[in-house]
């Protein structure tokens, strides 16, 4: 039986205006260009949210929260606290004291409103270049549901975010991941789903069998994952907003595993194994046809394709050892990218299309790493014990991915860590987990 509904899984929709700017609108210098380099994170001031209305007080405290936390966690940004702020301002409409806020070195300043009429809620922002004295684009104004007030804080950030960085944000999004329980030798799997940072966990299977690795379709609406329901594995696919499932119809076969959906959604491209030999497939789902993408005596499997979707990435045994191969969408002859030491899996092609993320084995130790998609800079972002399944933020600028900890109470977590190797830190999960796959930003 599923154990959620519609109405636990859906944040509320929210819409967003420009507000009319009582200075002119201007690109300061204000800007974090991100690079493999130590970047000295920008130090940033965020008063709390004003509250425009009665009983708004702790909403507007917690849109201010998530905004801080939400900036600070990517590591390239250092929140002031409260404690050294020399003035605030009166409301939303003050003029900005700038000299107050030099005086403790902020660099930007974070001004906000909220107004809490029955369920529906406005949330407003601005967003200031302390040392020029100028406001940094235009101001944004979001309406929602009270329902929805971290989306809100969520969408703050990201405008924040990119605003600063001249890159889109990732903080509005979701990721499907398998929720782990029980004793490591029988553990009970179910799908769940939650916000990036680990927060409105919720579950859309449950633990009657075992399932694998979901992967979110290109808008977010459905999942692929590999199921054992019928005893073997067997593809299905679950709408999130009804948390409907059914199973894909594959090639015939003993197993059918390691699913992603095509560019536009229309399609599935998978592993079938028959008779020992495993090669990859894809799937019409509207018309059911199958198309044949590789023919080889070796295993080839966790397809990934460019985000043009005219290339597919994946990993194969044809050349003795578990390697990463780049091949046309269509099939044909695959090129090897993978040469350095040790054996390479799990292959993903980041969203911008400049890299792919990957899985390495070499002396005893697993590592996520990232190459151009040619193969070469190849650099191991993580180390440890068992690392595995990368999958990429919207923005192709953080990754995250399991890792499994030793011994009898060990048992997998989701980390993140940024495309630099910095900033490695644990994803709250509320317990063990596994297979994360981070979807795109809401609408």
């Amino acid at each position: 039986m599923l154990t959620r509904t519609i109405a636990l899984l859906l944040a509320p929709l929210v819409a967003a205006t420009v507000l009319p700017a009582p200075v002119t609108a201007q690109s300061g210098p204000l800007r974090i260009t991100i690079s493999e380099g130590v970047i000295e994170p920008l130090p940033f001031a965020v008063p709390m949210f004003q509250a425009e209305t009665g009983g708004a007080e702790q909403i507007a405290a917690d849109i201010t929260r998530v905004v801080a936390q939400d900036l600070t966690g990517t590591g390239l940004f250092r929140e002031i606290p409260a404690s050294s702020f020399i003035s605030t301002p009166a409301s939303f409409a003050s003029p900005v004291a700038y000299p107050d806020w030099r005086a403790i070195n902020a660099q930007a300043l974070i001004t906000g409103a909220v107004a809490v009429n029955g369920n529906q809620l406005t949330v407003k922002f601005r967003l200031f270049d302390v040392f020029t004295g100028a406001e940094l684009g235009e101001g944004l104004q979001f309406a929602g549901t009270t329902g929805g007030w971290r989306r809100m804080g969520h969408k703050v950030a990201d405008a924040v975010y990119s605003r600063i960085t001249g890159e889109s944000g990732y903080f509005d999004s979701r990721v499907v991941f398998v929720a782990e329980s029980g004793p490591k030798d029988n553990r009970a799997r179910r799908l769940g789903i939650m916000d990036y940072d680990g927060e409105n966990r919720q579950f859309l299977t449950d633990s009657n069998s075992l399932v694998l690795a979901p992967r979110f379709s290109p808008n977010g609406d459905r999942v692929l994952y590999t199921s054992y329901e019928s005893g073997f594995p067997r593809i299905s696919l679950l709408d999130v907003a009804s948390v409907g499932r059914r199973q894909i119809t594959t090639v015939e076969g003993e197993m059918a595993f390691s699913p992603r959906f095509s560019k536009d959604g229309s399609a599935v491209i998978y592993s079938v194994s028959t008779g020992g030999n495993t090669d990859i497939y894809r799937t019409d789902l509207g018309s059911g046809s199958h198309s044949r993408l590789t023919s080889a005596p070796s295993i080839e499997t966790s397809p990934s394709l460019s985000p043009d979707g005219s290339r597919i990435v994946f990993e194969s045994d044809r050349s003795g050892t578990q390697q990463l191969y780049v091949m046309s969408a269509s099939g044909g002859e695959p090129q090897r990218i993978s040469f350095g030491e040790g054996r390479y899996g799990s292959p993903v092609w980041s969203p911008r299309g400049d890299l792919i993320a990957f899985t390495k084995q070499n002396a005893g130790r697993f590592h996520i790493g990232v190459m151009r998609t040619d193969g070469s800079e190849e650099r191991l972002l993580t180390s440890s014990f068992l690392d595995e399944s990368p999958t990429w933020a919207p923005n192709g600028r953080v990754l995250m991915f399991t890792r499994e900890t030793q011994g009898a109470s060990g048992g997998p977590q989701i980390y993140s860590v940024d495309i630099s190797g910095r900033n490695l830190k644990q994803v709250p999960t509320g317990g063990f987990a596994s297979d994360p796959s981070w979807g795109p930003l809401q609408q």
